[in-house]
């Protein structure tokens, strides 16, 4: 069984659970992406949602990226990282006052609207304090991302962006309002999508809004395809990192690209999943007629995924090499969603071996809670171990 190389000796002086995170992986993550997006002068924010470590964060803005943030928490988190204001998005369908206003406050690069009454509201605040708001619409392509039901947020009707019945009407509006500046269009329709053709269908579509646009006499100066780039969870030895190079050539070779406009990216898992771990002790091995269970001391409130998504995060027993076995692998958590998985394979499991789940830097430590009145995971790195 081909495992992760984790420094396991000096993981026994840690309390477990805690977080992981390959700090060489992720700087090689970025130097491609990096690389793919200056290639074709596109422009990278990265989904600040995904994992908002502090260290995490510095070392990401440090490559010149942007962020895209969902909350006025991220958006300080952000700026706290050295993420330039000019370069950070902020999206979500429920931007509360104070958070428009610090954005407004900060001058950031732009807000993502997805709707009539969030664009009036913007340009109110914006007037109050004699600003010029940018925006982008957020528009829904209707394209099936064919990823989890929970994870899919480009069809026509759910609770983010616009349809495209109604973009015209809200673009009329946007340019007659003093205190608003639209510069374009902004697309995300899920995430997790390892269907390139999806991606395809995507370029195709906007396209096709874009040239009905420019018929009106629309110029778009920026496009922004959000994320979704998907990772592997089954193979992290394998495909440590995603495949940006087909990627940014999928967009490249098909967007139909107008002088002087500017492609956005918002990518997040992509970037971070790959490099982070979780790591944690085995309590117990519970052994029933038909099964055993491998009892863990971190659950649901350190990885919510598998409860939230059925998702799966490869596990591997770092501390054992003996014959394969089969276990329900459980947490401590008083729910019976509490499971990473059931009839895993892993290496002959005791008390006080050490199981890593993989592929858990996105939506990992960022997700935690106190749930049963339990301490957040800490967090460590290749680089200070």
């Amino acid at each position: 069984m081909i495992k992760g190389k984790f420094p396991i000796d000096k993981f026994k002086g840690i309390k477990t659970p805690f977080y992981y995170y390959d700090l060489g992986l992720l700087r090689r993550t970025l130097d491609i992406l990096k690389a793919e997006t200056d290639k074709y002068g596109f422009t990278e924010h990265y989904a600040v949602k995904a994992n908002a470590n502090p260290t995490i964060l510095k070392i990401i803005s440090s490559y010149g990226f942007g962020a895209d943030c969902v909350s006025g928490g991220e958006i300080k988190a952000a700026l706290e990282a050295g993420f330039p204001a000019n370069r950070i998005v902020f999206a979500g369908v429920g931007k509360a006052d104070w958070e428009i206003e610090l954005g407004l406050d900060n001058d950031i690069f732009c807000f993502n609207i997805e709707s009539l009454a969030e664009l009036n509201v913007i340009n109110e605040f914006a007037a109050a304090k004699h600003k010029v708001a940018t925006i982008e619409i957020r528009v829904n392509p209707d394209i099936d991302a064919h990823t989890h039901s929970k994870i899919t947020t480009g069809l026509q009707e759910n609770k983010f962006g616009i349809n495209l019945e109604q973009l015209d009407d809200i673009i009329e509006t946007a340019n007659k309002l003093k205190n608003i500046n639209f510069i374009g269009l902004h697309f995300h329709i899920g995430s997790q999508i390892t269907d390139m053709s999806v991606f395809k269908d995507l370029c195709l579509r906007v396209n096709e809004i874009q040239y009905n646009l420019l018929q009106k006499g629309i110029h778009l100066q920026n496009l922004n395809f959000g994320g979704g780039l998907g990772v592997d969870y089954h193979h992290p030895n394998h495909y440590s990192i995603p495949d940006f190079t087909n990627y940014f050539a999928v967009f490249n070779k098909l967007v139909e690209r107008r002088e002087n406009q500017d492609i956005h990216f918002e990518l997040g898992r992509a970037v971070i999943a790959q490099c982070g771990s979780l790591i944690s002790k085995v309590l117990y091995i519970k052994e029933g007629q038909k099964k055993k269970f491998a009892i863990l001391d971190a659950g649901m409130t350190d990885l919510i995924r598998p409860a939230m998504y059925d998702a799966y995060h490869r596990p591997e027993n770092i501390t054992s090499d003996l014959e394969i076995d089969t276990y329900d692998i459980v947490g401590p958590i008083c729910e019976s969603s509490d499971v990473f998985g059931k009839d895993i394979e892993l290496n002959k499991t005791k008390r006080g071996d050490l199981i890593a789940f993989r592929t858990a830097g996105a939506y990992g430590e960022v997700m935690a809670s106190q749930y049963n009145l339990r301490a957040i995971a800490k967090s460590y790195f290749s680089d200070t171990l």
